[in-house]
């Protein structure tokens, strides 16, 4: 497979985190349309940078993932707004009526519930091998995935994250990471594994700058670049049966699940394995 060239086109997949019980969202209610607002000329930056660049923009819910650009809905009227490229308005008005039309058809739940991050970074894989395959022979495509979001490490999730993360590695997908309020143990594995950019925002405020400087430069030119240094990856794993990250377990030789007690049944393949019995001492024998 080709190495990252810095003169081919680039695509952009933006996982966005929705979720209303992001304790961010919670604190500052009106935090989630200056997102938005950046994302969107941030998206337009980088389609702004070649004329062959693509993007895409899935926004991540409680209980769904959903594509909020390139729209589905092609009723959407688009007209020039203040000398604007009607390119760039039909973006940005697709990224804020999808996510109103989904926000408004979310179900109602009593206790907060994780954000499907690792389902929504699947689908932006998804995505991704749909469209090289639909490229014509010889046209290389430096193709990369950018989650931001305020949510914290979900451990239920490990399987499918470490799944995506090795997928997007044998794939050369770069995974950046931008972090709005919490610091991501797992993200951060999985922005190492593929050579991303990890990035936890100092001033929420300054978002829009801080996509652009570190993230809107293709992977090929950053190492030209004065970036921040990359962080040290926490690369311990999470039990399979509380969900919680450990420093030494045990492993199943069949389906290689993690859990930080011993258990004679694996659950996940119902493997049985022999309980070990603790040899006993042997008499020394007395001399006489």
């Amino acid at each position: 497979m080709n190495e990252l060239n810095a003169d081919d086109p680039s695509l952009l997949v933006i996982a966005l985190d929705t979720n209303p019980s992001q304790s961010i969202l919670k604190r500052k209610p009106n935090l989630l349309t200056n997102i938005l607002n950046s994302i969107s000329a941030f998206g337009n930056s980088h389609l702004m940078q070649k004329p062959q660049n693509k993007l895409a923009v899935i926004g991540c819910h409680h209980h769904t993932s959903k594509f909020l650009y390139p729209s589905t809905d092609k009723s959407l009227e688009v007209r020039q707004i203040d000398g604007q490229y009607e390119y760039f308005t039909l973006v940005e008005k697709s990224i804020k009526t999808n996510l109103a039309d989904m926000i408004t058809n979310a179900p109602k739940v009593a206790s907060n519930n994780e954000s499907m991050l690792a389902g929504c970074l699947a689908m932006a894989l998804c995505y991704i091998t749909r469209i090289k395959k639909s490229q014509p022979p010889g046209c290389n495509l430096n193709t990369r995935i950018l989650v931001i979001t305020g949510s914290e490490d979900s451990a239920h999730q490990y399987m499918t994250y470490m799944n995506v993360f090795f997928t997007a590695q044998k794939e050369k997908v770069v995974i950046d990471i931008c972090a709005l309020d919490n610091t991501l143990v797992l993200l951060q594995q999985g922005c190492d594994i593929t050579g991303g950019q990890y990035l936890k925002v100092p001033q929420i405020e300054g978002l829009l700058e801080y996509l652009l400087w570190i993230f809107l430069p293709d992977p090929a030119i950053r190492s030209k670049l004065a970036l921040p240094p990359p962080v040290k990856v926490d690369y311990r794993a999470a039990c399979f049966c509380h969900r919680e990250l450990i420093d030494i377990g045990f492993v199943c030789s069949v389906c290689l699940s993690i859990f930080c007690k011993f258990s004679p049944i694996c659950t996940t393949c119902s493997t049985v394995f022999k309980v070990p019995v603790p040899l006993k001492p042997k008499k020394k024998k007395i001399k006489t």
